[in-house]
């Protein structure tokens, strides 16, 4: 796949062993996986793919997702509703598949992106400041 086509790939994470501190049976149906299921049956443009995860390792903060792709930086938001949110991340993502770059604007991110980013991680190639 030549590079420009790479990028053009995003890929929405979501966590979906996700208890969201509640107690639950092992075979119970857990809120990581209702908001993988919520997301999945949503329409998304070609590019921009969803996919299941085992674990996200942020147990302590909700639901938790992440956006990758191409030469972008990555992202990382807790604390994701599996009944009110979906619609919201999947906005938050179309709007990060629409960056070269991974950044989105400011006061164009969702509320949501503002206030629960957990972390940032640069493509493999950031270049030098």
């Amino acid at each position: 796949m030549e590079a420009e086509a790479m990028n053009d790939q995003t890929e929405l994470l979501v966590c979906v062993k996700c208890r969201r501190g509640q107690e639950m049976a092992e075979e119970g149906r857990r809120p990581g996986q209702a908001l993988f299921d919520a997301i999945a049956q949503l329409d998304r443009p070609d590019g921009l793919r969803v996919t299941a995860v085992d674990c996200l390792q942020n147990c302590d903060h909700g639901c938790t997702v992440a956006l990758r792709g191409g030469e972008r930086w990555t992202y990382v938001f807790a604390n994701v509703d599996e009944n009110n949110d979906p619609a919201m991340i999947l906005d938050g993502a179309l709007r990060y598949h629409a960056t070269a770059d991974g950044l989105i604007p400011w006061r164009e991110r969702p509320e949501h992106f503002k206030r629960n980013c957990v972390a940032r991680i640069p493509p493999p190639e950031v270049p030098h400041v």
